[in-house]
């Protein structure tokens, strides 16, 4: 336990830096599922907002779990090298898009999207949103929307090698996600106008890079814990 407090950190970190993204994705979305609201339900707005966010991190979690799985069949062979290089080339690559240097990350977000054209139709069908079960759904749904973000984090958390653990980074990574997409839905434009700034999205991004560098497996992981 006392190692996975660590990557829980910084998952929870990775949730909070992806916010812009996240905004960028997902904000739309959000505002999208808030007027879907019926009137007569816009005085549970607050409640049917977090049963959907909490859906979509209880998807993240299952992924975790899944990927997770496939990660600790390949614990003890090469392939467990391979899965972290990569995932720590993708974090760098988040980091890059966050950062608006480079876009090169939306394209594997389009290999997901074969999924989601299954998935939406049924998302569809809930709306609109009359019940907190019907938003846990929705949002369980909504957790499966093509996401680099998301795609990197998760190959991250499946390289630990334990598929526990992987469920548990997930989860704290949607839950450092949470703030900004509840923020978008109650319309809070302060945050929202603040995550878009430049010099916050460089930021974040540079921040998402040296934690793929971090990740990347070597030498230099010693140096830098020592420092």
């Amino acid at each position: 336990m006392p190692d996975l407090l660590p990557l829980l950190g910084s998952a929870l970190v990775l949730g909070l830096l992806g916010g812009g993204h996240c905004l960028g994705m997902c904000g739309g979305l959000m505002g999208a599922l808030t007027l879907a609201i019926p009137p007569e339900q816009r005085g549970r707005r607050l409640r049917l907002l977090l049963a959907y966010n909490l859906g979509r991190i209880l998807s993240y979690a299952s992924a975790g779990l899944l990927l997770g799985l496939a990660g600790w069949a390949v614990a003890s062979s090469p392939a467990a090298l391979a899965l972290r290089v990569v995932a720590a080339l993708l974090l760098i690559a988040m980091g890059l898009y966050l950062a608006g240097w480079w876009s090169g990350l939306t394209r594997i977000e389009a290999l997901g999207r074969g999924l989601w054209r299954h998935i939406q139709p049924l998302a569809s069908r809930l709306l609109p949103v009359s019940s907190l079960p019907r938003a846990l759904l929705l949002g369980a749904l909504w957790g499966w929307l093509p996401c680099g973000l998301v795609y990197s984090t998760l190959l991250w958390a499946a390289s630990q090698g334990n598929a526990g653990y992987s469920a548990a980074l997930m989860l704290a990574f949607g839950l450092g996600t949470w703030p900004v997409l509840l923020a978008t839905g109650l319309a809070a434009e302060r945050v929202n106008a603040l995550l878009r700034r430049r010099s916050v999205r460089v930021a974040g991004g540079v921040l998402v890079m040296l934690f793929g560098i971090w990740t990347m497996p070597g030498p230099h992981q010693h140096w830098l814990m020592g420092h």
